[in-house]
């Protein structure tokens, strides 16, 4: 991983570059890929800033990370690690690190977000974070099953409603999984 790559058994997880771009606006800024997060097809230019800005924090410490997974030469999503920035958010949820995920529509269903994000779990603990959060909603029934899968376990005493969300998105469900809940998964 000196380049930042994660590998995993079909995925390479590369960090972000410019050359995303394209594929980010065709496959990830789409009404069906943003329906859960915020419901708006962002413009050319909030997409571009948005990539900056992943470019810049993933080469800042501490910053956050969002990978661009690959399968083979193809890219099939984004995978990464954020902070929790939600004005909305409990106190105690604020600024813990959240894992979250993307893959165009054409690949869901591979099993590759659970891989993706199963190796960033993996990289996150082994950087010694304590504990990962995700969110969601229960409208988002895919995002909720792939968290049972990976292990995180509901914190509903973290739930809360978030105004930047439509109604059917609220509230905000938080998952979260230990170092330990995740190494003991392992065996």
């Amino acid at each position: 991983m000196a380049d930042g790559s994660l590998y995993t058994e079909r995925l390479v997880l590369r960090p972000p570059s410019m050359d995303d771009l394209d594929w980010c606006l065709v496959a990830i800024n789409t009404p069906g890929m943003m329906r859960h997060l915020g419901g708006e097809v962002r413009s050319e230019g909030e997409v571009r800033e948005s990539l900056e800005g992943d470019i810049a924090a993933f080469a800042t410490p501490g910053g956050h990370q969002r990978w661009t997974a690959w399968c083979g030469d193809e890219r099939v999503g984004r995978v990464g690690l954020f902070h929790v920035r939600s004005d909305a958010a409990p106190e105690a949820l604020r600024g813990q690190r959240e894992i979250g995920w993307m893959f165009a529509e054409e690949h869901q269903g591979n099993g590759y977000a659970t891989e993706a994000a199963d190796a960033v779990l993996g990289w996150a603990f082994a950087c010694d974070l304590p504990e990962v959060f995700s969110q969601t909603s229960d409208s988002n029934a895919a995002s909720t099953r792939m968290m049972q899968r990976l292990g995180l376990a509901r914190r509903s005493e973290l739930d809360y409603v978030d105004p930047d969300y439509p109604a059917a998105d609220n509230p905000t469900t938080v998952w979260s999984i230990t170092a330990e809940d995740w190494s003991a998964r392992r065996g």
